[in-house]
């Protein structure tokens, strides 16, 4: 006989399984969520970690909803608009898979293309805002980070249109485009962890043991990043996941770099903080355009692209980019003096670049404005995503996740 079962039936939450970009999480409407989750806390993250599947030793994420990397490991809270002005208030949390670490120090790009769509469904919008065709207009407030970001979802028939014929690099499937912009994505003060260049420079230099004095930039858009040059730190710009992810000693490095970079731009006290701060900043290396071949096989030429980025997240290089980094990068890129401007040629700043990422190419565009005393401000970052509903219902998980996690 099999003792008695002292658990209880597991919860059953209601949520929806998206693709936003070239990530997937899980959404969940914030009212759905049990009591105890629908605050900030140890019981949330407990959920939420339970949900995904982690932390798993195994690095698999096989007893959860997780896919085993940076953006499959990845969970959406929506709720009514706290803000005027706003449809709907946006909270992402980003899962270690191997640790037991919720990160909500920034946003998804990426996902921000699938919180549109996902309120549309859920009937978050007051009635009258949605067409019955045409683009509804989705105004969302990214609580992380405080920032607004306005989706233009189609809509046929007054549902959600999910298939069309865009393209983006790193998805296998064309989709309906949703057009992102992401209003004011840096704060435009002197100084500051929360500054657009928090140290007040397009180029700084890193003391990193090993390393000597490297150049970066350092730059808050959309998500804090540290861009170095490829070149600096043993890459070329054109490497695949395969070429970096296994190297442990390089991994290493550019670990290092990325945590004196966050201790620079004031984002840490310690070095030893950075271990618990994962998502941010992130680093990305620069390089001028070269020929590659994409992971999907298909040749990318230096004649079509700007110049080359690779970023990683989560310790581990991105298959193709996140959406909050190319944020970064369209505004770095806009600056005259950035290394990213000088890796695209530099010359006048731009407002659009298209960069070669291990998937593929991505184009984005930044308004940009210098005022007199050279300070710079980034008004708006433009670019499509698409998204779809991979499935929808509800997740299970042991009821005892909240009292362990209380």
């Amino acid at each position: 006989m099999h003792p008695p079962d002292h658990h209880g039936p597991p919860l059953r939450i209601p949520a929806t399984y998206l693709r936003g970009g070239t990530s997937k999480g899980v959404f969940f409407r914030l009212h759905d969520l049990p009591a105890a989750a629908r605050q900030p806390g140890p019981a949330r993250d407990a959920l939420l970690r339970r949900v995904l599947g982690s932390p798993d030793p195994y690095g698999q994420q096989i007893d959860g909803m997780g896919g085993a990397s940076s953006s499959t490991s990845k969970a959406v809270i929506v709720a009514p608009a706290s803000r005027p002005g706003h449809d709907v208030d946006y909270l992402f949390a980003q899962i270690a898979i191997d640790s037991p670490l919720v990160d909500w120090s920034g946003n998804c790009g990426n996902l921000s293309a699938a919180v549109g769509p996902f309120a549309i469904a859920c009937g978050l919008l007051p009635p009258g805002r949605v067409p019955n065709d045409g683009l509804c207009e989705v105004r969302i407030w990214q609580a992380n980070i405080g920032k607004t970001i306005v989706a233009r979802v189609p809509v046929a028939g007054g549902q959600v249109q999910e298939m069309g014929d865009f393209e983006l690099d790193g998805v296998a499937f064309p989709a309906a485009e949703i057009e992102l912009t992401f209003v004011d994505p840096a704060d435009e003060g002197e100084g500051g962890a929360t500054a657009l260049l928090p140290t007040g420079h397009v180029v700084d230099l890193l003391e990193v043991p090993g390393l000597g004095r490297l150049p970066a930039t350092l730059i808050n858009a959309g998500i804090p990043t540290v861009f170095v040059n490829a070149s600096d730190v043993g890459c070329r710009g054109t490497e695949r996941q395969a070429d970096l992810n296994g190297d442990a000693p390089a991994l290493a490095r550019l670990e290092a770099i990325r945590a004196h970079g966050a201790l620079k731009m004031g984002l840490i006290g310690a070095l030893d903080e950075a271990t618990r701060r994962q998502h941010t900043p992130k680093l990305a290396l620069v390089a001028p355009p070269a020929d590659y071949t994409a992971a999907s096989g298909r040749p990318v030429r230096a004649a079509d692209i700007d110049l080359l980025v690779r970023a990683l997240s989560m310790g581990r290089l991105h298959h193709a980019m996140m959406g909050t980094a190319a944020v970064a990068i369209a505004s770095a890129a806009a600056m005259a003096g950035t290394l990213v401007h000088a890796a695209a040629g530099g010359g006048a700043p731009r407002q659009a670049v298209r960069f070669g990422h291990p998937s593929g190419t991505l184009r984005v565009g930044a308004q940009a404005a210098q005022s007199a005393d050279g300070r710079w401000r980034i008004t708006e970052v433009r670019m499509s995503r698409s998204a779809r509903v991979l499935m929808e219902g509800w997740v299970r998980v042991p009821a005892e996740v909240l009292r362990a996690g209380a």
